[in-house]
């Protein structure tokens, strides 16, 4: 959420930075300033008739010791009067409050100058490639068809059991998902990260903490009866960790990271590109969440991009790295690169992972802050990535490393996996 003094103090700044988003946010940007102005009107007639109130009341107390209880009696009835004023400005004070919430809600995050202008994932920046793309077999399969094969996974039983785009894994391509959760987790920690476990169900205040309501309220998995919602990545509850906090600023850099399973209603998906693993209603993704000081978010998350990329590396996938478009940026990104890794087998790049720096976006809807060397507090920046999100890494890897015996198991996974080769 932008902070209302930066939106008070930049508004034809950041109109223009909102630009880049495809997005005229002038309307919205005058409306938040409409009901500032209307909260702080509010709120001073408020203060101005509490004051008043409570001056009457050591007024009536003192005429009441000298024994003057008409003249007492005469400034009570007035205190009634501002007493059932002060509940009335109260209310339109908290009335407006929320308007200007809801409206501040409504606005994305700025884009960073390094963000490209652009309207689609057409108009994003090829900034890094790295791998060779092997030739395959002319019989080659993707691996829906690779998955039948082998027995690994089974889409149909996973539509008996709940529906479409919720996989069963059977046993060596159980054991590979679990192999690759396993060796993620090791590469964050090793790095440096924390692992954290956390609950697969966020309440609504944590939703609006990182910024999945209300922009994404249609695509979370929500649990009507207890007013919860499935996460639909662990960023949210990790982030959440830190909701109302203040720390010490000795504590940056924070670092975790944490493997859930994870939900989306994908509404709207259908046709060619998402079959399989392609896109999934329920899949396993591991997330690296970082907490840091605003004059080193930017260094940060260019160790994050440098750490995933060896993650890539190991696997012996062949990736690359775009720069997100305006129009492309997710609602509380200022800047995000994603990972794409090449479907040899279907001829096309798959997301396999986001990288973003919120700045001070999350942690404004957050509370949290820490404070600085003069006792001042200040809002943090948060940052996230995946590494990996298994589905689509998956994909890659069945498809890319299959031959005519098998599918081969890259090296750095063989001490997870026991095996070597699905056969």
């Amino acid at each position: 959420m932008l902070q209302l003094q930066v939106v008070r103090e930049e508004k034809d700044k950041i109109i223009t930075a909102l630009k880049k988003r495809n997005i005229d946010a002038a309307p919205l940007l005058e409306k938040v300033l409409q009901l500032d102005e209307k909260r702080r009107t509010t709120q001073s007639l408020l203060d101005n008739t509490l004051a008043e109130s409570n001056k009457l009341s050591k007024e009536i107390g003192m005429l009441f010791k000298s024994g003057k209880a008409q003249e007492a009696n005469v400034l009570k009835e007035k205190t009634g009067s501002l007493k059932e004023d002060s509940k009335r400005l109260s209310e339109e004070l908290n009335t407006a409050a929320k308007e200007l919430q809801d409206v501040l809600y409504q606005i994305p995050n700025i884009p960073d100058d390094l963000v490209p202008a652009g309207n689609s994932e057409d108009d994003n920046e090829e900034i890094f490639k790295e791998g060779d793309i092997p030739t395959l077999d002319p019989n080659a399969l993707p691996h829906w068809e690779l998955a039948k094969k082998y027995d690994i996974i089974d889409f149909e039983l996973g539509v008996k059991i709940t529906g479409a785009g919720f996989p069963v894994y059977k046993g060596k391509g159980a054991r590979l998902q679990r192999a690759l959760i396993a060796y993620f987790l090791d590469k964050n920690t090793e790095a440096g990260y924390t692992e954290m476990q956390v609950p697969l169900l966020v309440n609504e205040a944590s939703g609006y903490g990182t910024g999945q309501l209300p922009d994404k309220e249609g695509q979370m998995y929500h649990v009507g009866a207890d007013d919860l919602y499935l996460i639909p990545t662990a960023e949210v509850p990790v982030t959440n960790i830190f909701r109302d906090v203040i720390i010490n600023e000795n504590d940056f850099p924070i670092c975790l990271t944490g493997y859930t399973p994870c939900f989306r209603r994908e509404a709207g998906s259908y046709g060619a590109h998402v079959r399989g693993l392609n896109r999934l209603h329920q899949f396993d993704k591991v997330e690296i969440v970082r907490i840091e000081h605003p004059t080193n978010s930017y260094k940060a998350l260019d160790g994050m991009v440098e750490h995933v990329k060896t993650i890539l590396k190991d696997l012996q996938l062949p990736y690359r790295i775009l720069r997100l478009c305006g129009g492309d940026l997710g609602f509380t990104s200022a800047l995000t690169y994603d990972f794409e890794v090449f479907s040899t087998a279907q001829d096309r790049w798959l997301e396999i992972s986001s990288v973003s720096n919120f700045e001070a976006f999350q942690a404004n809807r957050l509370k949290l802050r820490y404070k600085d060397e003069n006792g001042k507090t200040q809002l943090a920046h948060t940052l996230n990535g995946s590494s990996l999100a298994l589905p689509r890494v998956l994909a890659g890897i069945l498809e890319n490393y299959q031959t005519p015996e098998g599918i081969k198991i890259p090296d750095v996974l063989v001490p997870y996996c026991g095996f070597d080769i699905i056969d």
